[in-house]
């Protein structure tokens, strides 16, 4: 099957870019599913020894949603992953005391301001 998406090549790991979009609260570009997104990655888990992110959908197919999504992405499936300079805030349907994310959370945001 050829990729029809031009460009960068996907790093072999993407697991540092969700860090980074998750502790500095950018956006990622991403390609899912075949689908253009951007997302707003929250909170990096296990499930099954894989890994995923649950992130706010900021666009799909450069679309923006017309109520906030929230959704569950497998790590591996994201590809042409990229962080862009976009921030964002937390969503409000982000539950990060959610019994999924229990013993399992490797990196989640965190309340602007938490540290002072």
């Amino acid at each position: 099957m050829m990729d029809i998406e031009k460009g960068a090549e996907s790093p072999p790991n993407p697991t540092p870019i969700v860090l980074e979009g998750i502790v500095r609260q950018k956006c990622m570009n991403a390609i899912y599913n075949r689908t253009r997104m951007v997302l707003a990655p929250h909170i990096l888990y296990t499930r099954g020894g894989s890994l995923y992110v649950d992130a706010q959908v900021i666009s799909r197919d450069f679309v923006i949603p017309r109520e906030e999504k929230f959704g569950t992405f497998k790590v591996d499936g994201l590809k042409n992953l990229a962080l862009t300079e976009r921030d964002f805030a937390i969503c409000r349907l982000y539950l990060p005391e959610s019994e999924k994310y229990a013993g399992t959370t490797l990196m989640a945001v965190e309340p602007q301001g938490a540290s002072v």
